[in-house]
């Protein structure tokens, strides 16, 4: 099983406990980091808003059946407190425990189900390993999470017609850099491009130092709508299977000239920086 779905399964069966994000890495056999990205591209969400979602939707079951006490369902839930049980929840469906308990349905809000993992359809060709070069990469910034980055594809169209016309671009590669990620699954996606330096960068766009570092390479050879199953692959099967371990630097898409912005074909690379 790999850490995704050992997590899901931990999960699954504990989440009525008091558990962190520490203890279901442990289980799953990888490192917080490494865990909360394999779990963010493999089910579109961040671990711990999973395991939230998943406690408030059994406790709103137990609502919905009548449950007389609500301290009691917040406490079984894993909540110290009525007030802290009710702002989760109300974040997580908008409306209080009480209002769906009085309701007595719950067609009018999204529950989360248990996710059951899929085999990937990827196959993977053989990686590369290289030694990369220091960066400076310049272009647009945004900040996402796992369950809302559809954003990516729009940020990229905005991007793309500044391609060629940016002041000191070095050669024609284009990067899209995930960096500055954090446990609860955000994190800040650059499109950009290599520059000489940031002098004749407009001030609202990003600036991203990536220092020289080792990297396994894969290619992604099919439709760019894809890429989130080579993503999947790569953290649930490849990176388990092979002892390498990720570190905590920016990684990135490497689009060349090959790839056609217009009909998402040509393909692209997947730098993932690792230990040397």
């Amino acid at each position: 099983m790999d850490p995704v779905g050992k997590a899901l399964w931990f999960i699954e069966s504990h989440f009525a406990d008091d558990i962190s994000l520490e203890t279901i890495a442990a289980i799953s056999g990888a490192t917080r980091y490494h865990l909360s990205r394999a779990f963010g591209y493999a089910t579109g969400h961040s671990i711990m808003r999973y395991l939230r979602a998943r406690r408030l939707t059994e406790a709103a079951r137990v609502l919905v059946d009548g449950a007389p006490d609500i301290l009691a369902v917040a406490l079984e839930a894993g909540y110290g407190s009525h007030e802290a049980f009710t702002r989760a929840f109300r974040d997580q469906f908008g409306l209080t425990p009480d209002a769906i308990r009085s309701a007595g349905r719950l067609d009018a809000v999204q529950l989360m189900e248990p996710i059951t993992m899929q085999e990937t359809l990827i196959q993977l060709a053989p990686p590369r390993f290289v030694d990369g070069k220091a960066l400076l990469i310049a272009g647009l910034g945004e900040r996402y999470d796992f369950e809302g980055n559809a954003g990516i594809a729009a940020q990229w169209q905005r991007f793309v017609p500044h391609l060629g016309r940016i002041a000191g671009q070095v050669g024609k590669t284009a990067y899209g850099v995930c960096c500055n990620s954090d446990d609860a699954g955000n994190f800040d996606y650059v499109c950009g491009v290599e520059v000489a330096d940031f002098s004749g960068i407009p001030k609202d766009w990003a600036r991203l130092r990536i220092p020289e570092q080792r990297y396994v390479v894969f290619t992604h050879a099919e439709h760019i709508s894809r890429i989130r199953s080579t993503w999947h692959t790569i953290w649930n099967t490849w990176l388990p299977q092979s002892g390498h371990q990720v570190v905590d630097a920016p990684f990135f898409e490497r689009y060349d000239e090959g790839f056609d912005s217009g009909t998402g074909d040509g393909g692209c690379e997947i730098w993932l920086p690792i230990k040397r």
